[in-house]
């Protein structure tokens, strides 16, 4: 005879005691606070957020979805994660309010997870930014919402505005990046690969966050070393190719800390820098300590590369620039969690406010076939304050520090 399992389609697996959290419980119910202030007004009966840098804002968990939908459902008087099964009692643990599993056992089981807390028929906040259309159509398939609000923008101009401790934790990453910038200096020798020199350099962030931090999650921390022809880009991988004296060299350390992306960004030389190449380098110098001057309350990001444009159109290379001045800080990292307001782009009136934390990254972008070849950028994090900014970033940069002998 065959038994016959009941198999749910969700349930509450509260599989040992609740972690330490990114932030204290204070620190979270200041977030949901204020997005149940934006509920009442705008008469929302839940919020669904879908996102990871969502999710792990407002609940403290960063999921890993590997083809699942995770969610943050927020209501009056509770927050819950959604989390799939294969992920048993963490999504609980690492969350700050409840939890409720979905399991695999039928299709959809995710969504009707999310009807049993929301129901249907209601007023509902959604990320419009991140839902898939196919996420849309089992929304309203299974939701039945009466109406859906995006309230992806509200939640992104509440996380530009940094509070006091995420402050604390984002200076401590800006540290640890110096810490994988050392390293990456230390390594660095005609010979060696870039992805040796990346090595090195991720291993030290990662005990340093280790040691910084011993209740975190240890993830996504990685570094980039790029050389000659692959500075061209900001976002190009390390590869195998193997240093040579002479070469343009640009050093990424991405400490991640629960969520939070920090970086620490260095035009560097192998032996010695050409006439031309020295003359490209300074001048984009120039250009970063004149827009961290720039940052400051009150300045508009548009009005931040106005002046830095014109100085790279005095000396004849604005044609160079690749690409912004500079972005956010926060629960983000290159996968995921742009906070698009406050990027320092001529297209963005956003006015700096303090509690803002933002980056100052010039470059420039030579072509192999001209002399100076290579990408040149310079990488500091400054915080926002009353009366201008702080600047977090203590290594150094320029000629006369990082021509590596």
């Amino acid at each position: 005879m065959t038994t016959i399992i009941e198999r749910p389609d969700f349930f509450i697996y509260e599989n040992g005691e609740k972690a330490k959290l990114p932030f204290g419980d204070n620190e979270y119910a200041k977030r949901h606070a204020h997005l149940r202030e934006v509920m009442q007004r705008d008469g929302l009966d839940a919020i669904l957020f879908t996102s990871m840098h969502n999710v792990a804002y407002y609940s403290g968990f960063l999921y890993c979805a590997f083809g699942r939908p995770y969610a943050c459902v927020i209501t009056p008087d509770a927050c819950f994660t959604i989390s799939a099964n294969i992920d048993a009692g963490q999504p609980f643990r690492r969350s700050v309010g409840n939890n409720l599993v979905y399991t695999d056992w039928k299709k959809d089981n995710y969504w009707r997870a999310i009807r049993h807390i929301i129901g249907e028929s209601r007023r509902l906040g959604v990320e419009s930014d991140h839902l898939t259309l196919t996420a849309s159509t089992s929304l309203d398939h299974f939701l039945n919402p009466a109406q859906t609000v995006n309230v992806a923008d509200i939640c992104m101009q509440q996380r530009m505005i940094k509070s006091a401790e995420e402050i604390v934790l984002i200076e401590a990453g800006a540290a640890i990046a110096d810490l994988g910038g050392e390293a990456v200096r230390d390594a660095i020798k005609p010979g060696k690969t870039e992805l040796d020199v990346a090595m090195a350099a991720r291993d030290v962030m990662e005990q340093a966050i280790a040691q910084r931090f011993p209740d975190a999650e240890y993830r996504d921390t990685w570094v980039w070393l790029q050389s000659g022809i692959n500075t061209d880009g900001a976002h190009n991988p390390v590869t195998s190719r193997k240093l040579r004296n002479g070469d343009i060299l640009s050093m990424n350390t991405f400490p991640m800390i629960n969520g939070y992306y920090t970086a620490l960004e260095r035009t560097l030389f192998v032996g010695s820098v050409d006439d031309r190449s020295l003359e490209i380098w300074q001048a984009n110098v120039d250009a970063h300590e004149l827009g961290q001057s720039l940052l400051k309350p009150g300045v508009s990001c548009e009005a931040v590369c106005a002046q830095i444009n014109q100085l790279f159109e005095d000396r004849g290379l604005l044609q160079y620039r690749s690409f912004g001045y500079g972005h956010s800080f926060g629960v983000l990292s290159h996968y995921y969690g742009r906070e698009a307001g406050l990027e320092l782009r001529e297209d963005n009136p956003t006015v700096l406010e303090p509690g803002m934390v933002i980056s100052m990254e010039p470059m420039l972008t030579i072509p192999d076939t001209e002399a100076g070849a290579g990408g040149y950028r310079e990488h500091d994090i400054l915080v926002i304050e009353e009366s201008g900014s702080r600047n977090i970033t203590k290594f150094p940069y320029g000629p006369a520090h990082n021509v590596i002998a």
